[in-house]
């Protein structure tokens, strides 16, 4: 029992630092989630060269980076990440939390780019920003080692493609998620 509160102590720890954006004003952590994007947006064109049509021909996208820990039957996670109205250029920085529950043990740290295909869809996950699903994940991947799923998948008028970074996790759950405007950021 003490060798699973030391492995949930270490996950949770990693965790947190995972979803913590640095710098100390305002413009330190809009420049951190900035460089994110531009890596994050860098890496999904290396992978599929054809999504940068897609993101530049709709009314906007959002770049999110984040982490989850399942253990046993309980998951959370959260991060940060910023939308992107390509109609009027605005740029609103966002935050998101996630919980679930479901059997399970990992922790996974990924980027998701979500790509609106209408200014409704854009303008809801803005304002609402509501998410419930159903997650399954094996991933074992740590830099550029090992195996991990991920890919893509729309819903209504918004796809979204994810990229692992590093996990170590085996879960099925059921989640909720919810982003929402970072007060401090914008």
């Amino acid at each position: 029992m003490l060798y699973l509160n030391r492995i949930i102590c270490v996950l949770v720890l990693i965790y947190i630092s995972g979803c913590a954006t640095t710098g100390t004003t305002v413009s330190d952590r809009q420049n951190n989630i900035d460089k994110m994007e531009h890596i994050v947006l860098r890496q999904l064109y290396t992978l599929m060269p054809e999504v940068r049509n897609q993101i530049e021909e709709s009314p906007g996208y959002a770049v999110f980076s984040s982490a989850n820990v399942n253990i046993l039957l309980i998951s959370i996670g959260g991060g940060y990440g910023v939308a992107n109205n390509n109609d009027t250029l605005e740029r609103t920085y966002m935050k998101m939390g996630e919980a679930g529950v479901g059997p399970g043990l990992g922790i996974k740290d990924f980027r998701a780019v979500f790509v609106f295909h209408s200014k409704t869809a854009r303008d809801a996950f803005i304002e609402d920003g509501w998410s419930l699903g159903a997650q399954v994940d094996a991933a074992v991947k740590f830099n550029d080692s090992g195996g991990a799923t991920g890919g893509s998948v729309t819903v209504g008028d918004i796809t979204v493609y994810e990229m692992t970074q590093s996990a170590l996790t085996l879960q099925a759950t059921l989640k909720a998620t919810k982003y929402w405007k970072d007060d401090y950021l914008n």
